[in-house]
């Protein structure tokens, strides 16, 4: 008689999965695939508060809050999507674009410019952890 498999428990709602994370990655089919590993390590090391978790079908960062995710389906890009639950944060780095109520977007076009921007990335995300302890 076969021993039943074992069935992986879903993470609950809150809490890091950084396995269903590195899973999606892993089968991910993008052409900036590589940049997104980079991007993705940035902001998880940029403050030891910040959890991942597959939502809204992509990698996405949290913290008491959602904080960000990707956009794969952006073309010619790296999306990421920032969502600000508790009011905008201040970027005097221009990282961050559009003009919604409650998110605003950054934009990275190869690993050179992730470079670049990789101090404004990781200043946003500790800008927003501030705000999320007030």
């Amino acid at each position: 008689m076969k021993a039943a498999a074992k069935t992986k428990k879903p993470a609950a709602k809150d809490q890091n999965d950084t396995e269903a994370v590195n899973a999606y990655v892993q089968q991910l089919q993008h052409p900036y695939k590589a940049e997104i590993e980079a991007l993705r390590g940035i902001i998880k090391n940029a403050h030891p508060k910040i959890a991942e978790r597959v939502k809204w079908n992509a990698p996405s960062f949290f913290y008491q809050l959602d904080m960000a995710a990707f956009n794969p389906r952006a073309k010619g890009f790296i999306q990421i999507i920032f969502i600000f639950p508790k009011g905008l944060i201040k970027d005097s780095s221009g990282l961050l674009e559009g003009d919604w109520k409650d998110r605003r977007q950054a934009k990275f076009y190869d690993m050179a410019d992730i470079k670049a921007k990789k101090k404004a990335l990781e200043q946003v995300v500790n800008e927003w952890i501030k705000l999320m302890d007030q």
